[in-house]
């Protein structure tokens, strides 16, 4: 069966433009449907002389929640907002996913609020899939969603990576790390010393033990586990680390002539290297632990990046990934647990 992709078209800095080229990008290149949602007129113009017009279904929404409008607020006032709409649309089962590069916030409450948590799961986590060393791919999860945790919370996030990282790229028992300032086990707040033993007695995980920063890079696990001020912190850092890297590169290569020479020799190597290092290739974070695929991607992102979402997106319905989180709610449920409650006040 193909997979039906819902894009917010409304959602994202360059909103609609690259929105709808990147939908009819993933309608012409991907076996997938796709439905964008936002305000019709606006996105009928975009379509006109496109290349695949015809394969993408339009459904109106009649607002659109902004960049700085607050979340919670804006997706209760604004029930017929893009986001709102798409998510419906998933909840209603006319889709199998739903994709957004616009207000992170909104997405996610929306989510909560239209598609609800997985029973068990006591918060939801962002994951991103990075980049690491020997081609390897490290999901680095929350990266944004819960800027404080409790102990429960990451135990269930670490399970739910793993069995991401199973279903997504077939791995037989991903390594998963808790992130850490030190790899010995008494190193790390009082929150990492209280998940490392909870990680570490789990039968079912392949817990690796603490890894430190340069480790979420290095290809030593499959899954890094962190809260989600932190994991956010991170995961800014490095891209801006990465884009300092390149323009030093160009500095460096259009210096002296013998560097320009140089850098059309190596052109190649660099293009392909930057193609892997961008957030573009893969498409956006995970909404990890609400019952229904949501893909949420860079404000900034282009049609490259909006098509690569659309390919995550797919992905995580034909990879069954909600049914494997739903066993993951089922076995470490968050209720009945000395944390006490289900984690949401």
């Amino acid at each position: 069966m193909t997979a039906r992709i819902v894009v917010d078209a409304m959602g994202g800095d360059e909103a609609p433009a690259e929105q709808v080229a990147g939908a009819l990008l993933a309608a012409r290149k991907l076996k997938v449907d796709v439905t964008l949602v936002g305000d019709e007129p606006a996105i009928r113009a975009e379509l006109v002389g496109k290349e695949g017009a015809d394969l993408v279904r339009v459904v109106h929404a009649a607002d659109v929640i902004g960049m700085d409008e607050h979340p919670t607020e804006a997706v209760r006032q604004k029930p017929e907002a893009s986001i709102n709409v798409g998510l419906r649309l998933v909840k209603d089962g006319e889709a199998d996913g739903f994709v957004t590069a616009g207000n992170t916030g909104a997405a996610m409450a929306a989510a909560l609020l239209r598609l609800g948590r997985i029973k068990g799961i006591g918060r939801p986590a962002l994951g991103v899939v990075v980049p690491g060393m020997e081609d390897r791919r490290t999901l680095l999860l929350d990266v944004g969603a819960n800027a404080d945790s409790r102990a429960i919370h990451l135990v269930q996030w670490a399970h739910m990576g793993a069995r991401f990282m199973a279903a997504t790229y077939k791995l037989e028992r991903p390594a998963v790390g808790l992130l850490s300032n030190g790899e010995e086990d008494t190193k790390g707040s009082e929150l990492v010393l209280e998940v490392n033993p909870r990680l570490r007695a789990s039968s079912s995980l392949n817990f690796h033990g603490n890894v430190e920063g340069r480790d979420v890079t290095a290809g030593v696990v499959d899954v890094v586990v962190t809260d989600g001020f932190t994991g956010n912190v991170v995961l800014k850092t490095g891209e801006g680390v990465g884009e300092l890297i390149f323009a030093e590169l160009r500095r460096a290569i259009g210096s002296k002539w013998w560097g320009k020479l140089a850098g059309l020799a190596l052109m190649p190597d660099l293009r392909k290297a930057r193609r892997r290092l961008d957030y573009s290739e893969y498409g956006g974070a995970q909404l990890l632990g609400v019952d229904g695929v949501t893909v949420i991607g860079h404000g900034r992102s282009n049609a490259r990046a909006i098509a690569n979402a659309v390919r995550a997106a797919r992905d995580a319905v034909e990879n069954g990934v909600v049914g494997q989180i739903r066993d993951v709610g089922a076995e470490i449920p968050a209720k009945g647990r000395r944390d006490g409650g289900d984690g949401d006040e």
